[in-house]
Parts: C-alpha cells; structure tokens; sequence
C-alpha cells in the first residue's frame, strides 16, 4: 500500500493492552498520522464501522456472538486485517475458559463468588460461543502480530511497513 491508508482498529475479548502499546508509540503517532487517516475504533465516536478500509487491527479473541458478527462484518470490509497480540492471534488468556465450557464459567462468575444478588444476567452480557476463538479460525488473516501485548516498536515497524506496501517486521508475519 502507498499513499494515506485508512485504518481501523476494533476490540473483541481482551484486556485492552494492545492498543495501549499503539499509544505507546508516542510521537511517532503524529509521523503516522501523516500517512493514515483512522476511520473507526474505541477511539473514534462512528456507530458502524465503514466500508473500504485499508488496514484493521483487531484485538481480542472470538468468544462471544457479538464478536462473531463483528469480525466478519469487519473481514468484508477491509484490505488487510492485522491479529494483533496474542488473544487474537491465539485466543491467549479468553481462551482458558475452553476447558470449561460455558455455563460452568458463568455458574462460577455470577452464581458461586456473589455476595448479593446471585443471578446470571442475560440482557447486559453477550451471548457468549461455546469455545473461545483466536481470529484466524474464524476469518482469514493477513499478518500476525505476536505479544501480550505486542511491543510498540513491532507495532510501529508493522504500520510503518503496511502504510510504505513493504513486509511487515520479521517478527510479525504475514498469513
């Protein structure tokens, strides 16, 4: 890719640290700024996400039916999709619950550790899949960004290759 890129980043079942660690590139945001312009994510206020995106980076592994309907509305709709850390690339911490299974895991959370109130709620929590996911088996993926969370100068190399049309950084890899 050559040119202004329009990236997109999204969320799905994780902590959040790897788009800590795209903060983390500190100044070099603004050097990147200069060659993308973000379209969408937990850091822009648009209700859905577009059409025609360059580059996404996803965070999180698949386990619940909202993160299923999401990530494959996002796969449709953009050029390069980056597994970014290692809950999207392998399903990672989300992931430990798969031995479980889920009314166990909610039978635990909701019902066995409350003190008031022991119910398991089912309007403000998504309906979660039967096994956690990482993103690969759920869409295809173009480059894998290993890390929990992936430092910020892999993720400034990965960006920085993706906005010039090089290969990513040798320790991300393309799918």
């Amino acid at each position: 890719m050559s040119g202004k890129i329009r990236l997109a980043t999204v969320w799905l079942d994780g902590c959040s640290g790897c788009h800590m660690s795209v903060l983390d590139t500190d100044e070099r945001l603004i050097e990147l700024a200069q060659k993308m312009t973000v379209v969408w994510g937990p850091y822009v206020d648009h209700k859905e996400f577009p059409p025609d995106v360059d580059v996404t980076l996803v965070e999180g592994a698949v386990s619940s039916q909202e993160d299923l309907h999401k990530i494959r509305m996002v796969r449709e709709r953009t050029r390069t999709l980056v597994s970014l850390g290692d809950c999207a690339v392998t399903g990672n911490v989300p992931a430990m619950r798969n031995p479980f299974g889920v009314d166990a895991v909610l039978q635990r959370a909701y019902l066995e550790n409350a003190t008031l109130d022991a119910q398991i709620p089912r309007e403000t929590i998504p309906m979660l899949e039967a096994r956690v996911r990482p993103v690969h088996e759920v869409v295809q993926v173009d480059v894998y960004v290993p890390g929990c969370p992936p430092s910020a100068e892999l993720i400034y190399s990965v960006l920085s290759a993706l906005v010039e049309g090089k290969e990513a950084s040798p320790r991300a890899r393309f799918g």
